[in-house]
């Protein structure tokens, strides 16, 4: 047994660096310095090879390159770091993604509040994170950190409430955040046909693949969006259907 640890050595050694690179990701998933850690990674795949075929400059460059990348990354991203390690402390790394979850609760009581909502004309924004976090909104509102429940999400959304005209975040089964602000996409033909809420559901659904639910308050209908594309005056069946169908939807599809 002894005398295969040699050749057993380099795998032990690649699942371990992966493992680290995969939750390094994690961590700064939803951050604009998850695109520098890839950008990092690249380097380095490019530096193991300049070693690899002794590059003598190429190695130099980069090596120089790393020195000086560390230094920019702590000071030009401390905000996104200090975010990331919050993050990291509620983080369970075994923790399943809201796709391999029961969805038939949680759905059941957004369905619920969209039509008392559309009922009251009142209006409300929802996403649904599937694959790509949502973190970097969730920072733009208030935690919350609760069971979805029907009343409270109509609760949040009741005028005059403080939270009233953000954006409600459910993450994992609970309601992670509300008064959360998306952005606007730019489109005059847009603005004419739909509010603020559409508008904020289709920029989303344009940077993410989450899933969008959007009340109007002066239509009093319910629309789904989801990957630049709208499914508009869904009655309750069709909206839990519709919802469902979507949190089963391959990231590819």
């Amino acid at each position: 047994m002894h005398s295969l640890f040699p050749y057993w050595k380099p795998v032990i050694e690649v699942i371990i660096l992966w493992f680290f690179i995969y939750h390094i990701i994690l961590f700064f998933a939803g951050t604009r310095s998850l695109q520098v850690i890839r950008g990092l990674i690249v380097l380095l795949l490019v530096f193991l090879v300049s070693q690899r075929f002794d590059f003598i400059v190429l190695d130099w460059l980069l090596k120089k390159l790393f020195g000086i990348s560390v230094i920019a990354i702590l000071i030009i991203f401390h905000p996104e770091i200090r975010q990331g390690l919050a993050q990291l402390g509620k983080r369970n790394i075994f923790r399943n993604m809201v796709r391999d979850e029961n969805p038939d609760s949680f759905v059941k009581q957004i369905v619920e509040a969209s039509e008392k909502l559309a009922e009251n004309k009142i209006g409300g924004l929802i996403a649904i994170e599937k694959n790509d976090s949502l973190a970097s909104y969730i920072q733009s509102g208030e935690t919350v950190d609760a069971r979805v429940s029907a009343d409270l999400i109509q609760a949040i959304f009741t005028p005059n409430n403080p939270l009233h005209d953000g954006a409600l975040v459910v993450q994992h089964g609970r309601i992670s955040a509300a008064g959360c602000i998306f952005p606007l996409v730019i489109s005059q033909e847009l603005n004419r046909v739909f509010g603020t809420r559409h508008r904020a559901a289709l920029s989303l659904s344009e940077e993410t693949d989450a899933i969008l639910i959007v009340v109007s308050e002066e239509r009093r209908d319910i629309s789904v969006v989801y990957r630049r594309k709208f499914y508009r005056d869904l009655g309750g069946q069709e909206l839990e259907a519709k919802i469902k169908e979507l949190i089963r939807t391959k990231k590819d599809e």
